[in-house]
């Protein structure tokens, strides 16, 4: 399923995640908009907090400044929790919605609950790569996967779709991820991107956490056939992601940029364009005397030219000239045709 999804166009998933900040409706609204822009996908994230994080873990730096240092990880995660019910609700509503509902689970007993509201394939997070009962409990649905990469290198990728392999997953894709939020540009190096389509022999994509969409470009130009992209209502929403998430118009600027690079791409071969040919006979030179020749004169390479004219004869004429002698008087600039000469 996975691959003869991505063997369409750039599979543009609209990364919702937490920024419903635990409201039913606000994750509605995040559907509304992922549609709305024309993104493949919408995504969120599934968890209970007691199985995700143990009291009195630290907030990452970004987390701290987005939502101030006052508070430890759990409390944070605990605001952001939709309840299981949820989630079979937002899957409806997006299929209302025309648009596909997806879902990263952050420990097992998500998995068992994404089971039931009927996932098409699972997202493993960069933070969990490593995380081998859950990347057990999701191959062992046999669904295929896209796993993010982010903090990872080639060993631990490796490691992550063996096991996924050998425990019974689907189709495995794989993404290219800076973990950090906003991502520097000089940090994402997009060319990882390449060396893991080379390195796996799977198909590939970014997950973006920079700002714009120059990334996503870039990515796109060298071969990703997924993107995943943050989201928000609102930046200056409470939360730990808003603020390196997209706006609503950021987000629909987003996919139009990748569809319009999508067009720019073409197909590879290289040939003559319905607009070049229309071009061409205005703008391709032609041959034509490069001074006056005499009748009977036996014509030589500097005494042709080329030069843009209408009608008349290019390069290949030159085979059937050169060396010839002219049939007639012919006068500067005056386009050469392959009658005018004889032996």
């Amino acid at each position: 399923m996975l691959y003869e999804l991505l063997s369409r166009r750039t599979f543009i998933i609209a990364e919702a995640g937490v920024n419903h900040n635990g409201d039913f409706a606000s994750a509605v609204k995040l559907i509304d908009l992922a549609a709305r822009c024309g993104a493949g996908a919408v995504k969120f994230q599934t968890f209970k907090t007691e199985n995700l994080v143990l009291p009195g873990t630290k907030k990452a730096a970004y987390q701290d400044q987005a939502c101030g240092a006052g508070e430890d990880q759990f409390s944070m995660i605990k605001r952001l929790e939709l309840e299981p019910a949820d989630f079979h609700r937002l899957k409806e509503h997006a299929g209302e919605k025309g648009i596909m509902f997806i879902s990263t689970p952050a420990d097992e007993d998500s998995v068992d609950l994404l089971e039931d509201v009927g996932v098409p394939f699972y997202k493993v997070s960069s933070a969990d790569l490593t995380n081998v009962f859950l990347l057990k409990k999701i191959a062992g649905t046999g669904k295929d996967v896209v796993i993010s990469t982010g903090m990872s290198g080639l060993a631990e990728v490796e490691a992550a779709i063996d096991l996924l392999r050998r425990h019974g997953a689907g189709e495995v894709a794989v993404l290219h991820c800076t973990t950090a939020y906003p991502a520097p540009l000089e940090e994402v190096n997009l060319s990882a991107m390449v060396t893991l389509k080379n390195a796996f022999g799977l198909p590939v994509g970014f997950s973006d956490h920079t700002t714009g969409y120059i990334s996503a470009c870039g990515a796109v130009a060298l071969g990703a056939r997924i993107l995943e992209k943050h989201f928000t209502l609102d930046r200056s929403l409470p939360g730990p992601d808003h603020k390196a998430s997209a706006s609503p118009e950021e987000m629909a600027e987003y996919v139009r940029a990748v569809r319009s690079l999508e067009k720019a791409m073409g197909d590879g071969k290289k040939t003559v364009t319905p607009t070049e040919a229309g071009n061409r006979p205005v703008a391709r030179k032609v041959v034509v005397a490069r001074r006056d020749i005499a009748k009977g004169q036996l014509v030589t390479g500097e005494d042709l030219a080329m030069k843009r004219g209408t009608g008349g004869f290019g390069p290949e004429v030159l085979d059937f000239v050169i060396g010839k002698r002219a049939d007639q008087d012919l006068k500067k600039d005056q386009i050469i045709h392959p009658g005018f000469f004889g032996s």
